[in-house]
């Protein structure tokens, strides 16, 4: 099982609804009283018999039709929660969506829109996917959006975020790759609770990895694809062995997977700037080990180490509800002494990232893999960031966003906690006070990787020597 199996999940990053409706039992009237709707049948016009359900209806997801309109009273659906509209045809957001009492998450991934005007939010907006359009700017509306904790903007043509936007105080993950911006604003490096960002792509620092590392480089007709065993955002993962095993290669690898990179732009960036950032943080004991480059003019690749089969995922991708935190399988339940352990790899391997010049972007339990004796293994650049562009301070200031990243990742665990022996409550308590360290509301205040490190081994040779 790899790392990215997890994203299948995830393409329920934007979670989608999984039961597909039909236009002829809607107009049927044999839907009932439903909260939930999906419809994709190259739909042109918006069905009014939608409307037959607005007492009821929270989810609606009309992805994969050819809209291009609302009707000016959508707002009728008062109930309504989740707008899904990716894989249409809009140009221009509709303003009515400004007028929607509960509306709280809007996805128009994919659609062909190059304008927003400043009245098309809900004030209450929390998730905005606007991912893959030719969006050149955002209104100054945006910073009257103060419940705004999830943001993906990657794949538009925009230059610079309106400064308003610094009053939102609750982001949390932001998606900025493949974009045309000539800088990142302080204002937004400074944010309270920013956790996950991801800025490769723009102007200032597309393509900044050297794409002559020293890797191996393979054809793909020297390998043979098997079963799919994940997918993500950006690429499909798929079992694999090798028909002519390369001389160059160090060891002999047999057990491998592919990861093939989907087109030229993906909900995280380019892809290319997902492998050079790959290839940049080079080997680490708890990163997935890559030991060759597919050399294709027409498909980008990596060969990796298959994952071990006792290797399972440490959590699942985040919910409607959990917004930006993980989730985790029921009856999943971490000793102090486990989460220590794989709070430590975790923080070395960071160490590691930052100190080649790499932010990861989307530090998550659901992104790493751990074994029976909670030995880590990370995972999936889609999101990482070449920082050696910026300037000192903005470099210090994303190492601080991920150590807030960090804080949540421990916080999630430690809510998984199994109930502590007497041995273990001194160590849960020190966990506990470092979760809170890395979660300061100020940036500046946050511990960096080295000294998160240094704390946890000395916190693990306490444990143990009590033990």
């Amino acid at each position: 099982m790899h790392c990215l199996s997890i994203k299948i999940a995830a393409l329920n990053f934007f979670i989608r609804i999984t039961d597909l409706h039909t236009l002829q039992q809607l107009k049927a009237g044999q839907l009932g009283p439903v909260k939930r709707l999906r419809l994709s049948e190259k739909l042109t016009d918006f069905p009014t018999e939608i409307f037959s359900l607005a007492d009821s209806l929270e989810i609606l997801d009309l992805s994969d039709n050819e809209l291009t309109a609302l009707p000016d009273d959508f707002a009728r659906l008062h109930k309504l929660k989740i707008l899904f509209l990716s894989n249409n045809q809009f140009r221009h957001l509709p303003n009515v969506l400004g007028n929607c009492a509960s509306l709280e998450m809007i996805s128009f991934k994919a659609n062909k829109l190059i304008s927003i005007a400043e009245g098309a939010f809900p004030l209450q907006t929390r998730w905005l996917i606007l991912t893959g359009n030719q969006i050149t700017k955002l209104p100054d509306v945006m910073g009257k959006l103060s419940r705004l904790q999830k943001l993906a903007l990657a794949g538009n043509k925009l230059s610079v975020l309106p400064a308003s936007m610094a009053n939102c105080k609750n982001l949390e993950l932001v998606r900025l790759s493949a974009n045309q911006l000539d800088c990142l604003p302080d204002w937004l490096v400074q944010l309270p609770k920013l956790s996950w960002l991801a800025f490769s792509g723009n102007r200032f620092n597309r393509y900044l990895c050297a794409q002559t590392k020293s890797m191996l480089k393979v054809d793909l007709a020297d390998i043979s694809l098997q079963e799919k065993i994940g997918e993500g955002a950006s690429g499909v993962i798929y079992r694999a062995k090798w028909l002519k095993q390369p001389a160059g290669l160090a060891t002999d690898v047999k057990d491998i997977a592919v990861k093939l990179f989907k087109g030229d732009v993906t909900s995280d960036g380019y892809p290319i700037d997902e492998l050079n950032c790959c290839l940049q943080a080079g080997e680490f004991p708890n990163l997935i080990k890559v030991v060759a480059q597919i050399a294709d003019d027409t498909q980008l690749g990596l060969v990796m180490e298959l994952i071990p089969i006792n290797y399972k995922n440490l959590g699942l991708p985040p919910s409607l509800e959990t917004c930006t935190r993980d989730t985790f399988a029921d009856g999943t339940f971490f000793t102090s002494l486990q989460i220590g352990k794989i709070a430590l790899q975790m923080a070395e391997t960071l160490t590691h990232l930052h100190e080649k010049g790499i932010s990861h972007g989307d530090l998550y339990a659901h992104n790493t893999m751990i074994n029976n004796h909670a030995s880590l293994l990370f995972g999936d650049f889609g999101a990482s960031s070449n920082l050696n562009a910026l300037p000192q301070l903005q470099i210090e200031a994303v190492e601080s966003i991920e150590s807030r990243a960090f804080g949540c990742f421990l916080e999630d665990l430690l809510k998984q906690h199994a109930v502590a022996v007497d041995e273990e409550i001194a160590l849960l308590q020190q966990l506990t006070q470092l979760k809170e360290a890395c979660l300061q509301s100020n940036p500046v205040f946050r511990p960096r990787f080295k000294e998160i490190t240094a704390k946890l081994q000395s916190l693990l040779i306490e444990s143990e020597i009590q033990v």
